[in-house]
């Protein structure tokens, strides 16, 4: 194959709302949540692992703050795995440096995968890769909505304002995988006219591109609460 892939992981996030109580009484009331131990390993290990599950993916690299004190030994050892300190204040900003310091040639695509889903199957991935290759555009990995969805009113007790239909409704996942120069020019323009981007395909969809939806998985959660180590313990 000649189209060569590179997966950005963010890492430069602190992650507050997933940490453990246990990081407390280990004195180490700093540590960001993607260096919590999951089943013995820090869980921004296993998403990295997640990606080199794919022999089509060329490196990973983890893009983390510039003060990080964990990533080199947290990475050690894992072949096509590098890490880069230029990570920004947000998770645009920090994929967007990511790219820049890649400096992506036009053939090349990117992978961008959450450092807190290590729950990412191989086949979803491949799945993702598949599509977009073969269709040449990008996509992201998603689920269609199960359950009934209700709009609150906003209050501090929140009340129904109104049941949304959920057909045709998806909740977004990573790995999102995108032409890596396009996706570049994407956050740059998000970032010049201060457009509200909450992931990748946000992005592209404000600078006009359009994106596949590719079936993910569930167990493809995104770590947020500290309930939701147990969880994914149980998942892997």
């Amino acid at each position: 194959m000649s189209k060569k892939i590179i997966a950005l992981v963010p890492a430069a996030g602190i992650g507050a709302r997933a940490r453990r109580q246990a990081t407390a009484a280990l004195l180490k009331p700093d540590l960001p949540k993607q260096y919590e131990l999951v089943n013995g390993l820090p869980m921004l290990r296993l998403s990295v692992m997640a990606m080199l599950a794919d022999p089509r993916i060329d490196h990973v690299r983890v893009i983390v703050s510039p003060s990080d004190t964990w990533v080199n030994d947290t990475l050690a050892g894992l072949e096509r795995t590098s890490w880069r300190p230029v990570g920004g204040d947000t998770r645009a900003e920090t994929v967007c440096n990511g790219l820049r310091d890649l400096n992506p040639s036009a053939e090349q695509w990117v992978v961008v995968h959450d450092a807190a889903r290590p729950g990412l199957p191989a086949e979803a991935l491949a799945r993702l890769l598949d599509t977009c290759l073969a269709q040449n555009q990008g996509g992201l990995l998603a689920l269609p909505i199960p359950d009934t969805v209700k709009k609150a009113t906003g209050e501090t007790l929140s009340r129904v304002e109104q049941t949304v239909p959920r057909d045709h409704l998806w909740l977004a996942q990573t790995p999102q995988m995108y032409k890596a120069t396009e996706l570049l020019q994407a956050l740059e323009q998000a970032e010049q006219q201060q457009w509200l981007v909450t992931d990748e395909s946000s992005a592209m969809e404000q600078a006009g591109y359009p994106s596949l939806l590719i079936l993910g998985a569930p167990q493809n959660f995104k770590v947020t609460w500290p309930g939701d180590f147990q969880t994914l313990e149980k998942w892997l």
